[in-house]
């Protein structure tokens, strides 16, 4: 089998966390310069960006050099530079480190926070603040969690190790648990194991289930419950489809609070708005190392704001 040849590493230190954008220029194509493949590639970035980027030698090669802006276009040529960082609200949570060595670091990751770098959220990531708080600029994390879930993340700290633990999500032998506040049902059953078919199409902010071979199983437990009518619950995802968890709770009867898609789009949540987080967390991680071996068994120390005051997390305090 033939071996992909990996990308030439990035001349470019990171800025703020964030790495460098690097763009491979395609092996067909009528640009006469590299200026003028960038200006069609980034046309949304505005009416004379790519130009200002070219005149302050913001565009570099392999060699770390300013490419020039009548450069010729090279098929195959890999260029760098850094865009330019959007304006973010800080989001005011601690991210705790709950388990570090030579090669993994677990974080007990806050609501609110993107797990990585994508669209408006860059730098307020956790990746990106891990990597400026513990001074490793190769961290990568080797699963995600969605903005608006708490809980356990996993990074990798040598770029050699990260498909190894990529592979242990892939292959799902980690052992997820989650915890969510809902409403309590005296008539519902449980435990229980629900198994369905879940599908997303592009461009909609929901999944929902449809008819077909279940590809979504969730096993859903009460822990407890309260005289206000909420309960708490055990949640133990068996595959990793979009939005499961909480796709499986709506269809109980019992939606996650705090949801702005489900049962009803109400969000998204406007940026800043930190009030009323969804109250759902991934509370522990089990897995055995599958570099050192160690067997890992990891829990997040977060409380969900609904289950210790519902009346500070319903009036958004």
């Amino acid at each position: 089998m033939r071996r992909r040849t990996p990308p030439p590493r990035s001349p470019l230190p990171q800025r703020h966390g964030v790495d460098a954008v690097r763009v491979r220029l395609p092996a067909e194509g009528s640009w006469a310069t590299v200026r003028e493949h960038l200006r069609e590639r980034l046309s949304g970035a505005g009416a004379g960006v790519v130009e200002g980027m070219f005149d302050a030698g913001l565009v570099v090669g392999a060699d770390g050099r300013p490419v020039a802006s009548d450069a010729a276009y090279v098929p195959g040529m890999f260029v760098w530079f850094h865009r330019e960082l959007p304006d973010e609200v800080p989001v005011p949570f601690p991210l705790p480190v709950v388990y570090r060595d030579a090669h993994i670091v677990v974080a007990d990751k806050p609501h609110f926070l993107a797990t990585t770098p994508r669209g408006s959220h860059v730098a307020e990531t956790a990746l990106a603040r891990l990597r400026r708080d513990l001074g490793i600029p190769q961290l990568s994390a080797a699963h995600r969690l969605d903005r608006l879930t708490a809980g356990l993340v996993l990074f990798t700290v040598r770029p050699e190790e990260r498909g190894a633990y990529q592979t242990l999500f892939r292959d799902r032998r980690v052992r997820k648990e989650y915890e969510a506040v809902a409403p309590y049902d005296p008539g519902l059953a449980l435990p229980r194991t629900v198994r369905s078919r879940i599908v997303k199409e592009r461009g909609t902010l929901t999944a929902r289930e449809a008819e077909g071979e279940p590809n979504a199983v969730s096993r859903v437990e009460l822990i407890e419950r309260r005289g206000d009518g909420l309960g708490r619950y055990r949640l133990v995802p068996g595959t990793g489809q979009t939005h499961q968890l909480r796709v499986h709770m709506t269809a109980l009867g019992v939606p996650i609070l705090g949801d702005p898609l489900y049962p009803e789009v109400t969000g998204p949540v406007p940026t800043g708005d930190f009030r009323r987080p969804l109250q759902l967390l991934a509370r522990a991680l089990e897995f055995t190392d599958p570099v050192t071996g160690a067997t890992h068994r990891l829990r997040s120390g977060r409380l969900l704001g609904a289950w210790a005051s519902y009346g500070d997390w319903a009036a958004g305090r």
